[in-house]
């Protein structure tokens, strides 16, 4: 059953047993009861909930700086065996987990986990590696790590396989249609059309060896966008991050409206200028972008990108030019909130926000004698759940920042000029 965490909500925390874990059970003391209540014959399901059992429960899911590569969600929990009576113990072949059918642990590596506040699910995955830790005073816990569905599509191997000239989500879809990969279809992938189109046949043909993982990355990198599985389990592809309508669905504020936050970070380092791109093509396209100003004032900071899978001039040079960025702003890089600063309707809210959202952030800071209030609207890149049965939740979001326009409003002063921040919705 689900446990309230203080200040929190009601969590629920599922493994799949590939058994039912209620299911009637011939010749057994207790799973073996005629007209029990409890153990039926279809066993209700197969998921074992082991809320009861955690201790501690941390979820990374996304990238912490626009710079890096989605790597695969993960989440880690602890839970106490010697509280729950030594079910969890891999041995224990009269736990309720335990499948006498096929002699081996119920709770088993590569089984589906899932991760619940309220009705909202926060990380769908697979269980990686149990470490279990028996402790010599009889304190025996277990920490489990999952990943999501990228560490499936990282351990699959593609096979030599013709490609035609495509956008960047169609690719994406062929990649995932192929026989060995056969990943689900349907409601399991929101996969975007993308803006670009990657080349086909010769060298862009996929080669025996390729990896499922690596491929959709290369087709990402020519994108420019995300691609990520969602917090719901979705295999999930953005386009290119462009202009953004106003439209943050968290406002996080000082002052004591809105969304309260405990820390905030800002950068301003040398680190995001780039002031010299090159970027070459698989079929040998040259292009390069430099800002020779910048470069006068940050020394040359370059970003090179080789065997591109982007197939014509205009889209290389556009490539370049998109990753340019002679002249970076502060921006505010990450923010952090606990739930216990937040109200029930606030939780509910913040536990939905997902990779690609937009929210602002806004700070006051003292400016001489005064102060000043700055806010930006940013894009969500990355997201930490910090989960502690007795201390609450905490959760951090990493942001990038984004290009905002506004919805042209007639006869607004402000937001009805047709210029390059007003657009038509």
């Amino acid at each position: 059953m689900s446990a309230t965490i203080v200040q929190s909500g009601d969590y629920t925390l599922e493994i799949d047993t590939d058994a039912p874990v209620q299911g009637f059970r011939l010749d057994d003391a207790v799973r073996g009861v005629l007209d029990g209540t409890t153990f039926v014959l279809d066993g209700l399901t197969d998921f074992a909930d082991v809320t009861d059992g955690a201790q501690s429960i941390r979820i990374r899911r996304g990238r912490r700086d626009i710079a890096d590569q989605f790597g695969a969600g993960t989440m880690t929990f602890v839970l106490n065996d010697t509280a729950a009576g030594g079910v969890f113990n891999p041995f224990a072949s009269d736990s309720p987990y335990y499948d006498p059918a096929n002699a081996r642990p119920g709770l088993g590596p590569m089984r589906l986990v899932r991760l619940y506040r309220e009705a909202e699910l926060l990380f769908v995955g697979r269980i990686t590696d149990y470490d279990y830790q028996f402790g010599l005073d009889g304190d025996d816990n277990v920490r489990v790590t999952c990943s999501d569905d990228f560490y499936l599509l990282a351990q699959t191997i593609l096979d030599d396989t013709s490609v035609s000239k495509q956008y960047t989500g169609a690719r994406i879809n062929a990649v995932l249609d192929l026989a060995e990969v056969d990943y689900p279809s349907g409601a399991a992938r929101n996969i975007a059309t993308g803006t670009v189109e990657v080349g086909g046949g010769g060298n862009y043909d996929l080669q025996l060896g390729d990896i499922a993982l690596d491929y959709l990355r290369l087709v990402n990198e020519a994108e420019q966008g995300r691609l990520f599985i969602d917090r719901e389990g979705v295999l999930t592809f953005q386009e290119r991050i462009g202009q953004t309508l106003s439209s943050p669905v968290v406002q996080f504020h000082d002052d004591g409206t809105n969304y309260p936050y405990r820390n905030v970070d800002i950068s301003f380092g040398g680190d995001k200028v780039v002031n010299l791109v090159f970027v070459q093509t698989i079929n040998n396209k040259f292009k390069t972008a430099s800002d020779t100003a910048s470069q006068g004032d940050y020394f040359i900071q370059s970003k090179a990108i080789t065997a591109s899978l982007l197939d014509t001039d205009a889209d290389a040079q556009d490539l370049a030019d998109y990753l340019l960025n002679g002249y970076p702003e502060p921006t505010f890089t990450a923010v952090e909130v606990a739930f216990a600063q937040l109200t029930d309707g606030q939780r509910d809210t913040i536990s939905t926000v997902d990779i690609g959202d937009t929210i602002s952030i806004e700070k006051e800071f003292i400016n001489g004698a005064t102060t000043t209030q700055l806010a930006q609207e940013l894009a969500v890149e990355g997201i930490e759940h910090y989960i502690d049965t007795t201390a609450g939740h905490v959760v951090r979001f990493y942001t990038s920042a984004v290009t905002i326009v506004y919805e042209l409003i007639l006869d607004d002063a402000t937001y009805g000029v047709l210029d390059s921040t007003n657009v038509l919705g």
